[in-house]
């Protein structure tokens, strides 16, 4: 239906040549702050463009089809007036000024060839590397699918990071939020997510989306770095709307971001989509609102603030197969402050997502990174596409964590420890580091197994708890030398059959004859 009604929108633009800046248009009465209030658009709708009126007075399909032509984005719709925000250089903007409808809702043109770019909030290359063709123009405010068109979550996406994909699994068209103060490594998570796609299959390996949204442009050019050092940016689309942005440009990224995911959901193929960050949306859609004078509300955030992160995060989406089966599966990020959860917004997109991943600054200034809190993080729907394998071995560990933090408090206080106690701690003490994981290092799914398997059968009880990782290497290698038909097989079958298992106590064995004793 939205492809029908884009189609239309086309056909009356093609009818456009001979109208003038008289047709359907209005003047600028009045212009501040990026927001042009306009008289006359007596037929303006939400969310549709307005053209500003160009120097030399073109004829409007001229006027649209030039480089630098200025558009304006209607938000309000007021008794004698309509409030525009400016989508580019508002200087350009002066009162008297005319403005036209162009009967276009706002939408991004995306192609094939955008795959592997750095563009902006409306699609425009940021990179150098010449212009992007346009197959098709996606609209960034569009419908989210309905429950007969979608299909339950039955595919794992693979993070790569041990500590996710075996306690808190995610699926694809999943919507799991990633919550943390400042320098917790939540952008560190999203990025080796993004990261270890690489190790999927090319047939099943989604397309992965990275809005960044008011972040600092060094920060965005060390991620974009970071990308094609691991050699992912053939397979990664950046959208970048920076802090020197305008706020109306940070606010709409990640509209513009969901509008090119669903070029390729409607292609049936997978994508990944990280939101870093929507607290900082948030903060550009609430500057934008008190602008356009809408009434602030708790935190002086307007009151549709949670209808704002609702629209954007049910477009996440796994289609049912006679849709094609894509699916777009959404991580965004929200920034907490001295970890309150129980602000307004995180609160907001904690009751909008189906889980959440939590960071711990106190853990991670123990060193324990990724910093994930396993008694906060839930996934109310990734173990449904849980491998079986992964089920298996991981079935033991949340309990086997969680037992161990209680203990840990109370080890604090007692002064001598029973034995069957003592060995729970060690072994919790192990998991833990077991757990750790370098940045940029995402394991493939089924070397966290093999990991995850050694580390509850006890290899690790007689190591050191500083040099669990180190042998942890030496074990993963030694399986891919001597016994790669391990991986192989739990790679192909997706389970943990008896016969592996087997193999794998053997190479235990094995393993700590040649390198424990």
């Amino acid at each position: 239906m939205e492809s029908n009604i884009i189609e239309k929108i086309k056909k009356e633009i093609e009818n456009f040549d001979t109208i003038s800046f008289e047709a359907d248009s209005g003047e600028v009465v009045s212009v501040g702050d990026g927001v042009a209030e306009i008289e006359g658009l007596v037929n303006a709708k939400m969310s549709e463009m307005v053209l500003f009126e160009t120097s030399d007075k073109k004829p409007l399909k001229e006027a649209m089809q030039q480089q630098d032509a200025l558009y304006g984005l209607v938000l309000n719709l007021e008794e004698d007036s309509v409030k525009v925000v400016i989508l580019g250089d508002s200087s350009r903007v002066f009162e008297g000024m005319r403005a036209v409808s162009t009967g276009k809702v706002l939408s991004v043109g995306v192609s094939d060839e955008i795959i592997g770019r750095v563009v902006s909030t409306m699609a425009e290359p940021l990179d150098g590397k010449g212009e992007i063709k346009v197959d098709k123009y996606m609209p960034l405010e569009r419908d989210a699918y309905g429950v007969i068109d979608r299909k339950s979550v039955d595919t794992p996406l693979h993070t790569g990071i041990k500590a996710i994909d075996s306690m808190i699994p995610i699926g694809r068209g999943q919507r799991e939020l990633i919550i943390g103060d400042r320098f917790t490594g939540k952008t560190t998570v999203a990025i080796d997510t993004i990261i270890n796609q690489k190790y999927e299959p090319e047939s099943e390996r989604p397309i992965c989306i990275y809005v960044a949204i008011g972040q600092k442009e060094a920060k965005t050019a060390r991620i974009v770095a970071e990308l094609q050092e691991a050699g992912v940016m053939e397979y990664t689309i950046v959208v970048d709307a920076p802090a020197s942005s305008p706020a109306a440009m940070q606010f709409l990224a990640p509209y513009s971001g969901v509008a090119i995911a669903e070029y390729f959901l409607e292609k049936g193929k997978d994508v990944l989509i990280i939101y870093d960050d929507l607290s900082k949306q948030a903060v550009a859609y609430r500057q934008v609102s008190l602008l356009l004078r809408r009434p602030p509300g708790r935190e002086a955030y307007p009151g549709d603030i949670f209808y704002l992160h609702s629209r954007l995060l049910e477009r996440a989406v796994k289609l049912s197969d006679k849709l094609g089966g894509g699916s777009i599966t959404a991580l965004p990020i929200i920034e907490t402050q001295e970890g309150d959860v129980s602000a307004y917004i995180p609160t907001n997109v904690i009751s909008i997502t189906d889980g959440q991943i939590a960071l711990d600054s106190s853990l991670f200034n123990k060193g324990i990174k990724p910093a994930i809190d396993v008694g906060n993080s839930v996934s109310r729907v990734g173990s449904a596409a849980q491998t079986k394998a992964m089920k298996k071995v991981a079935g033991g560990l949340r309990v086997e964590l969680a037992q161990f933090r209680e203990l840990e408090a109370f080890m604090q206080f007692a002064q001598d420890l029973d034995e069957a106690t003592k060995k729970r701690i060690d072994k919790g003490q192990r998991m833990v580091a077991l757990l750790k994981q370098p940045k940029g290092k995402p394991l493939p799914f089924e070397k966290q197994v093999v990991s995850i398997y050694a580390g509850m059968a006890d290899l690790f009880a007689e190591v050191d708890v500083e040099k669990v990782p180190e042998v942890e290497n030496n074990w993963l290698e030694y399986v891919e030398t001597q016994h790669s038909d391990i991986y192989k097989e739990i790679s192909e079958t997706r389970d943990l059959t008896d016969e592996v298992k087997e193999k794998l106590n053997k190479a235990i064995e094995e393993f700590k004859k040649a390198n424990l004793n």
